[in-house]
């Protein structure tokens, strides 16, 4: 008797959204490492803490209305509108003069994280069943964090080589592709409507989904890591002596690739919340080692290490929220925890930026605040008296 091979369920549509992603990530993170010395050249050396900031702000905003949009008008439109952003942004980058025309396009750029992955994240769990969504998440991501990866590194070798503007024109030419390949993708939401007024009018429940309360908080401490690195970490390279900023981004993000799917198929066998204490353990102690740093290969193994734990951090979040949320509502419990996420990168990015101060002995204060934020998200996992099993399940 012929037995039958189960259909595998990372289809051609899958693929592509894999594709459009490291394309989108890879869009705005090639020209991150860049921006601080950017930004100085315009005068605007004291404000580099609202790189990071004010991108999230608008990031951070954007998720109740993109997580509406998702469970109404479709997520493919949702995740398009946030690539034509980026597609744009990097146009306008070349022609800034001034400061506040820099803060302004940066505040703008923001809603292209604000729309693109709550529309991922919703398409991914409409194609992938349950069982299996810890590893789709970490294939996902995975080819997000390749983007990420390749980006700056990208970023900082073409800026070395043909100067920033060719850097921008580069990074816009990636939006633009994540846009063609999104045009060939199916639309998965089933009862779909036409984009109307009422369909950005956000009621206080669609500001944040209750049943993702627990990981959207654990998110939000984590993330102020996050847009701690993004905002000092290549002003810590330069002093150390790293020449090529980017490449420390690079290190972060190819430990951030090796670890993604190993991750999501822990949580998927042993429950996101065990996977979550482990990662966010090691999550505080690499925060601690950078913070210490005095040499180049110290700061570069911090980086490593940081990037292997929030690595296992977000996509095992990301599957958790996924699983508390209502099938009807799947945008909105997403967008609740991208939310968390955005708060807490701005506040990070910004806390970090006024306490450095652009002084470097302010980078130990730095970084341990950083972990100490983190070992209170450890903590409540692990002491924490509510029923981790019955949400796991």
């Amino acid at each position: 008797m012929i037995r039958k091979e189960k259909p595998s369920i990372y289809t051609r549509q899958f693929w592509l959204l894999c594709t459009s992603s490291m394309l989108f990530f890879g869009s705005f993170s090639m020209i991150i490492p860049e921006l601080p010395s950017f930004l100085t050249r315009l005068g605007g050396a004291e404000h580099k803490g609202l790189i990071i900031a004010l991108f999230t702000i608008t990031a951070l905003i954007s998720r109740p209305f993109s997580g509406k949009l998702s469970d109404t008008i479709g997520r493919v439109p949702v995740m398009m509108f946030g690539a034509l952003v980026c597609f744009l942004c990097s146009l306008m980058y070349p022609i800034l003069t001034t400061v506040s025309g820099f803060l302004l396009l940066r505040l703008v750029h923001g809603f292209s994280t604000g729309f693109t992955p709550t529309g991922q994240t919703a398409y991914l769990s409409d194609i992938i069943p349950a069982e299996k969504r810890g590893e789709a998440v970490g294939l996902l991501g995975t080819a997000g964090t390749l983007g990420m990866a390749l980006g700056p590194a990208v970023g900082g070798s073409v800026a070395n080589s043909y100067g920033l503007s060719f850097m921008f024109y580069s990074s816009s030419l990636c939006g633009l592709i994540s846009i063609f390949i999104l045009m060939r993708m199916k639309e998965t939401l089933q009862e779909k409507r036409k984009f109307s007024v009422s369909a950005i009018r956000i009621r206080r429940k669609d500001l944040f989904e209750p049943k993702v309360l627990i990981p959207s908080f654990i998110m939000a401490l984590i993330a102020y890591a996050y847009g701690t690195m993004f905002t000092v970490i290549a002003d810590f390279g330069s002093f150390l002596g790293i020449e090529n900023k980017g490449l420390l981004f690079s290190y972060l993000t190819v430990a951030l690739l090796i670890i993604r799917l190993l991750a999501g198929r822990a949580s998927d066998k042993y429950g996101r919340v065990p996977v979550l204490k482990i990662s966010i353990f090691f999550l505080t102690v690499s925060l601690i080692i950078i913070g210490v740093a005095k040499a180049p290969l110290v700061l570069i193994f911090g980086c490593v290490l940081y990037g292997l734990a929030h690595g296992a951090t977000s996509p095992t979040l990301l599957a958790w929220a996924t699983d508390l949320s209502d099938e009807e509502h799947k945008g909105r419990g997403i967008g609740s925890l991208y939310i968390s996420m955005e708060f807490g990168i701005g506040i990070g990015a910004f806390t970090s930026g006024l306490l450095y101060a652009n002084t470097n002995a302010n980078l130990f204060l730095v970084f341990i605040s950083a972990a100490a934020l983190s070992f209170i998200g450890f903590l409540y996992l692990a002491f924490n008296p509510f029923n981790h099993k019955a949400i796991n399940q």
